[in-house]
């Protein structure tokens, strides 16, 4: 059975400073940045809390791993996490700490990173429904290419091609797709879901999650197909626009 490190062990330099939002400081302190960050009292040597000028990110913090040393950092844009990537090195994450509180473009925050940080996901300040959707399907398209599973990616690269479907919220569960008119939750009824082959055989597309009577086809086309046919019209609403048209 492994056994959680004591965080003081892990991080004596953290430990030394009396939390991490305390180490950070001292970092960017040796970088001329000040950093608007906040100890966390429930674990102060791996969670720090960072403020941003810009009230659309929040839920935005640094974290420490339990069990090796390692820092992730999220940053979160109206609930939709945008930025997360981890460092072997706390020198790393003051300037794109500064930039993300600053209300840097996300770009310029990627470039400040060493590490892989952007999601996929842009920004969309005012929430507006179309601009989410394509912003998700971005996530979905970079998450499946840094997945070694050739299957999935496949899967998510039909159903971003099919126009009917990139109209609407592409969400997962257990790498299962699906889709909504809304990006809110909770989300409209489904009326397909796909799952990826995971060995033998072929894309499953299932009425509802529980389907006892699912569809197979051989490639992710077929499955697409299926799914953009079975599309109830009041799913479509007239307003939205296919926010693939605008890039």
């Amino acid at each position: 059975m492994s056994h959680e490190p004591d965080p003081a062990v892990l991080y004596p330099d953290v430990a030394a400073h009396g939390s991490l939002a305390a180490a950070l400081h001292a970092a960017a302190a040796g970088q001329s940045l000040f950093l608007p960050l906040a100890v966390t009292s429930s674990d102060p040597l791996r969670h720090a809390t960072i403020a941003s000028v810009v009230p659309h990110r929040h839920s935005s913090y640094v974290t420490a791993w339990h069990h090796e040393r390692r820092w992730t950092i999220w940053g979160s844009s109206n609930d939709r996490l945008v930025i997360c990537g981890d460092t072997e090195d706390m020198r790393e994450l003051p300037e794109v700490i500064r930039g993300w509180a600053e209300g840097a473009g996300l770009d310029e925050i990627d470039q400040a990173a060493p590490f892989d940080l952007l999601t996929g996901r842009f920004e969309v300040p005012d929430n507006n429904p179309a601009a989410v959707i394509a912003s998700e399907w971005q996530y979905l398209l970079k998450d499946s290419r840094d997945t070694d599973w050739p299957a999935y990616r496949a899967l998510i690269e039909a159903a971003y091609a099919e126009p009917a479907l990139r109209r609407l919220y592409p969400y997962t569960s257990h790498w299962t797709l699906g889709f909504s008119s809304t990006p809110d939750y909770p989300f409209s009824r489904p009326f397909a879901w796909i799952d990826t082959p995971r060995g033998a055989g072929g894309y499953t597309i299932r009425g509802e999650r529980h389907d006892s009577d699912p569809m197979e086809v051989p490639t992710p086309a077929e499955a697409v197909s299926i799914a953009a046919g079975r599309i109830p019209a009041d799913l479509l609403p007239a307003s939205l626009e296919d926010p693939a048209q605008d890039s």
